[in-house]
Protein backbone atom coordinates (compact mmCIF):
# COMPACT_ATOMS: atom_id res chain seq x y z
CA UNK A 1 0.00 0.00 0.00
CA UNK A 2 1.59 3.26 -1.11
CA UNK A 3 1.72 6.28 1.16
CA UNK A 4 0.24 8.41 -1.62
CA UNK A 5 -2.86 6.20 -1.76
CA UNK A 6 -3.42 6.44 1.98
CA UNK A 7 -2.93 10.21 1.91
CA UNK A 8 -5.39 10.57 -0.97
CA UNK A 9 -8.12 8.64 0.84
CA UNK A 10 -7.41 10.15 4.25
CA UNK A 11 -9.74 13.09 3.54
CA UNK A 12 -12.09 11.30 1.19
CA UNK A 13 -15.32 12.81 2.59
CA UNK A 14 -14.03 16.38 2.33
CA UNK A 15 -12.60 15.74 -1.12
CA UNK A 16 -15.83 14.18 -2.40
CA UNK A 17 -17.91 17.04 -1.02
CA UNK A 18 -15.69 19.69 -2.59
CA UNK A 19 -15.28 18.00 -5.99
CA UNK A 20 -17.30 15.26 -7.68
CA UNK A 21 -20.16 15.21 -5.17
CA UNK A 22 -20.34 18.89 -4.28
CA UNK A 23 -23.84 19.02 -5.81
CA UNK A 24 -25.02 16.49 -3.19
CA UNK A 25 -23.85 18.53 -0.22
CA UNK A 26 -23.93 21.89 1.47
CA UNK A 27 -21.57 24.06 3.47
CA UNK A 28 -18.65 26.38 2.92
CA UNK A 29 -14.86 26.43 2.82
CA UNK A 30 -14.65 25.35 6.48
CA UNK A 31 -17.26 22.59 6.87
CA UNK A 32 -19.43 20.58 4.53
CA UNK A 33 -22.01 17.82 4.85
CA UNK A 34 -24.07 15.67 2.52
CA UNK A 35 -27.72 16.62 2.16
CA UNK A 36 -29.86 14.93 4.80
CA UNK A 37 -31.55 12.46 2.42
CA UNK A 38 -28.27 11.58 0.67
CA UNK A 39 -25.86 10.51 3.45
CA UNK A 40 -25.12 11.37 7.10
CA UNK A 41 -21.43 12.20 6.60
CA UNK A 42 -19.71 15.54 7.13
CA UNK A 43 -16.13 16.77 7.06
CA UNK A 44 -14.03 19.74 8.11
CA UNK A 45 -11.35 21.59 6.17
CA UNK A 46 -9.28 21.48 9.38
CA UNK A 47 -10.05 20.67 13.01
CA UNK A 48 -10.18 24.29 14.12
CA UNK A 49 -12.74 26.16 16.28
CA UNK A 50 -13.85 28.09 13.21
CA UNK A 51 -14.50 24.88 11.27
CA UNK A 52 -16.50 23.41 14.15
CA UNK A 53 -18.54 26.62 14.33
CA UNK A 54 -19.26 26.28 10.62
CA UNK A 55 -20.37 22.67 11.13
CA UNK A 56 -22.57 23.71 14.06
CA UNK A 57 -24.32 26.17 11.74
CA UNK A 58 -25.16 23.34 9.33
CA UNK A 59 -26.99 21.30 11.97
CA UNK A 60 -30.57 21.55 13.12
CA UNK A 61 -31.04 21.12 16.89
CA UNK A 62 -32.02 17.44 16.60
CA UNK A 63 -29.66 16.48 13.78
CA UNK A 64 -26.43 14.49 13.88
CA UNK A 65 -23.71 13.86 11.32
CA UNK A 66 -20.94 11.27 11.12
CA UNK A 67 -17.26 12.19 10.91
CA UNK A 68 -14.20 10.05 10.20
CA UNK A 69 -10.96 10.95 11.95
CA UNK A 70 -7.52 9.50 12.49
CA UNK A 71 -7.81 9.94 16.26
CA UNK A 72 -10.52 10.42 18.87
CA UNK A 73 -12.22 13.79 18.51
CA UNK A 74 -11.36 16.39 21.11
CA UNK A 75 -14.16 17.85 23.27
CA UNK A 76 -15.96 20.53 21.25
CA UNK A 77 -17.90 23.42 22.68
CA UNK A 78 -21.59 23.39 21.65
CA UNK A 79 -21.14 20.07 19.81
CA UNK A 80 -21.53 16.67 21.43
CA UNK A 81 -19.34 13.90 20.04
CA UNK A 82 -20.16 10.21 20.48
CA UNK A 83 -17.73 7.51 19.40
CA UNK A 84 -19.48 4.93 17.20
CA UNK A 85 -16.56 2.61 16.57
CA UNK A 86 -13.47 1.81 14.52
CA UNK A 87 -13.69 1.48 10.75
CA UNK A 88 -11.19 -0.25 8.52
CA UNK A 89 -10.74 1.30 5.11
CA UNK A 90 -9.97 -1.43 2.59
CA UNK A 91 -8.75 -0.99 -0.97
CA UNK A 92 -8.68 -3.39 -3.91
CA UNK A 93 -5.06 -4.42 -4.48
CA UNK A 94 -5.06 -8.09 -5.46
CA UNK A 95 -6.74 -10.45 -7.88
CA UNK A 96 -9.79 -11.99 -6.16
CA UNK A 97 -9.66 -15.61 -5.12
CA UNK A 98 -11.85 -18.00 -7.09
CA UNK A 99 -15.44 -17.16 -6.19
CA UNK A 100 -17.77 -19.94 -5.17
CA UNK A 101 -21.31 -20.43 -4.04
CA UNK A 102 -23.05 -18.20 -6.60
CA UNK A 103 -24.07 -20.93 -9.04
CA UNK A 104 -27.75 -20.63 -9.83
CA UNK A 105 -27.93 -17.10 -8.43
CA UNK A 106 -30.23 -14.60 -10.15
CA UNK A 107 -28.84 -12.31 -12.82
CA UNK A 108 -27.32 -9.00 -11.79
CA UNK A 109 -29.51 -6.06 -12.77
CA UNK A 110 -29.11 -2.29 -12.84
CA UNK A 111 -31.08 -0.38 -10.20
CA UNK A 112 -32.49 3.10 -10.67
CA UNK A 113 -34.87 5.69 -9.26
CA UNK A 114 -37.86 3.43 -9.84
CA UNK A 115 -36.33 0.88 -7.45
CA UNK A 116 -35.73 3.32 -4.56
CA UNK A 117 -38.60 2.12 -2.34
CA UNK A 118 -37.50 -1.51 -2.68
CA UNK A 119 -33.89 -0.56 -1.97
CA UNK A 120 -34.95 1.29 1.18
CA UNK A 121 -37.02 -1.73 2.24
CA UNK A 122 -34.08 -4.12 1.78
CA UNK A 123 -31.81 -1.75 3.73
CA UNK A 124 -34.34 -1.59 6.55
CA UNK A 125 -34.34 -5.38 6.77
CA UNK A 126 -30.59 -5.94 6.48
CA UNK A 127 -29.09 -2.73 7.94
CA UNK A 128 -25.84 -2.54 5.94
CA UNK A 129 -25.27 1.07 7.03
CA UNK A 130 -26.62 4.56 6.32
CA UNK A 131 -28.88 4.74 3.28
CA UNK A 132 -31.33 7.51 2.41
CA UNK A 133 -33.86 8.21 -0.29
CA UNK A 134 -31.29 10.01 -2.44
CA UNK A 135 -28.29 7.79 -1.67
CA UNK A 136 -28.60 6.08 -5.09
CA UNK A 137 -27.69 9.43 -6.68
CA UNK A 138 -24.15 9.00 -5.35
CA UNK A 139 -23.24 6.35 -7.93
CA UNK A 140 -24.20 3.18 -9.77
CA UNK A 141 -26.31 0.56 -7.98
CA UNK A 142 -26.87 -3.05 -8.95
CA UNK A 143 -28.91 -5.87 -7.48
CA UNK A 144 -30.60 -9.23 -7.87
CA UNK A 145 -34.25 -10.24 -7.87
CA UNK A 146 -36.03 -13.46 -7.04
CA UNK A 147 -39.61 -13.74 -8.23
CA UNK A 148 -39.58 -10.00 -8.88
CA UNK A 149 -38.50 -9.17 -5.31
CA UNK A 150 -35.21 -7.39 -4.66
CA UNK A 151 -33.04 -9.77 -2.61
CA UNK A 152 -29.55 -8.28 -2.86
CA UNK A 153 -27.82 -5.06 -3.84
CA UNK A 154 -24.61 -3.06 -3.70
CA UNK A 155 -23.56 0.30 -5.03
CA UNK A 156 -21.14 3.19 -5.20
CA UNK A 157 -21.09 5.89 -2.52
CA UNK A 158 -18.19 8.34 -2.07
CA UNK A 159 -16.42 9.27 -5.28
CA UNK A 160 -13.21 11.24 -5.79
CA UNK A 161 -10.82 11.40 -8.71
CA UNK A 162 -9.30 7.95 -9.11
CA UNK A 163 -11.25 6.21 -6.32
CA UNK A 164 -14.82 4.97 -5.80
CA UNK A 165 -16.29 3.51 -2.62
CA UNK A 166 -18.38 0.32 -2.73
CA UNK A 167 -21.17 0.44 -0.16
CA UNK A 168 -24.69 -0.73 0.80
CA UNK A 169 -23.75 -4.38 0.25
CA UNK A 170 -26.74 -6.32 1.57
CA UNK A 171 -28.49 -9.64 1.00
CA UNK A 172 -31.90 -10.85 2.14
CA UNK A 173 -31.49 -13.32 5.01
CA UNK A 174 -33.06 -16.14 2.97
CA UNK A 175 -30.33 -15.81 0.33
CA UNK A 176 -27.27 -15.43 2.53
CA UNK A 177 -24.40 -17.88 2.22
CA UNK A 178 -24.87 -18.27 -1.54
CA UNK A 179 -22.14 -15.89 -2.69
CA UNK A 180 -24.42 -13.07 -3.81
CA UNK A 181 -22.57 -10.31 -1.96
CA UNK A 182 -19.25 -11.40 -3.41
CA UNK A 183 -20.66 -11.52 -6.91
CA UNK A 184 -22.12 -8.01 -6.66
CA UNK A 185 -18.84 -6.64 -5.31
CA UNK A 186 -16.91 -8.27 -8.13
CA UNK A 187 -19.26 -6.79 -10.73
CA UNK A 188 -18.89 -3.31 -9.25
CA UNK A 189 -15.14 -3.71 -8.92
CA UNK A 190 -14.89 -4.67 -12.58
CA UNK A 191 -16.94 -1.65 -13.66
CA UNK A 192 -14.92 0.73 -11.51
CA UNK A 193 -11.58 -0.63 -12.70
CA UNK A 194 -12.65 -0.43 -16.34
CA UNK A 195 -13.09 3.29 -15.73
CA UNK A 196 -9.47 3.26 -14.53
CA UNK A 197 -10.51 3.99 -10.96
CA UNK A 198 -9.72 2.04 -7.77
CA UNK A 199 -12.46 0.54 -5.56
CA UNK A 200 -12.35 0.89 -1.78
CA UNK A 201 -14.79 0.28 1.05
CA UNK A 202 -15.32 0.72 4.80
CA UNK A 203 -16.09 -1.99 7.35
CA UNK A 204 -16.37 -2.03 11.13
CA UNK A 205 -13.32 -3.61 12.73
CA UNK A 206 -15.40 -6.17 14.64
CA UNK A 207 -17.16 -7.41 11.49
CA UNK A 208 -14.72 -10.27 10.97
CA UNK A 209 -16.92 -12.19 8.52
CA UNK A 210 -17.18 -9.21 6.17
CA UNK A 211 -13.46 -8.47 6.44
CA UNK A 212 -12.65 -12.08 5.55
CA UNK A 213 -14.95 -11.86 2.51
CA UNK A 214 -13.37 -8.62 1.33
CA UNK A 215 -9.89 -10.09 1.73
CA UNK A 216 -10.90 -13.06 -0.43
CA UNK A 217 -12.14 -10.56 -3.01
CA UNK A 218 -8.73 -8.90 -3.16
CA UNK A 219 -9.12 -6.00 -0.71
CA UNK A 220 -6.64 -5.15 2.03
CA UNK A 221 -6.79 -2.78 5.00
CA UNK A 222 -5.03 0.51 4.27
CA UNK A 223 -6.15 2.54 7.28
CA UNK A 224 -8.12 2.39 10.52
CA UNK A 225 -10.35 5.33 11.42
CA UNK A 226 -12.55 6.51 14.26
CA UNK A 227 -16.20 6.99 13.35
CA UNK A 228 -17.96 9.57 15.53
CA UNK A 229 -21.43 11.05 15.66
CA UNK A 230 -21.71 14.80 16.20
CA UNK A 231 -24.74 16.82 17.14
CA UNK A 232 -25.54 20.08 18.82
CA UNK A 233 -24.99 20.13 22.57
CA UNK A 234 -27.65 21.36 24.93
CA UNK A 235 -28.87 24.90 24.45
CA UNK A 236 -26.82 27.54 26.20
CA UNK A 237 -23.39 26.28 25.21
CA UNK A 238 -21.10 28.44 23.12
CA UNK A 239 -19.01 27.47 20.14
CA UNK A 240 -15.24 27.87 20.21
Amino acid sequence: MSGSTQATLERVIWTALTTRQAHLGQGDALARRYLVDVAPFAALADETPAAYRALHALLQPDETVALLSQEELRPIDALQATRIGLLHRMIATRTPEAAGGSAGAPDVIRLGVADTDEMLDLVQKTRPGPFGKRTPEMGNYIGMRDGGRLIAMAGERMRIDGYVEISAVCVDENWRGKGLAGRLIQVLRGEIERREETPFLHVFGENHAAIALYERLGFEVCDTLVLSRLGRAEAGATVG
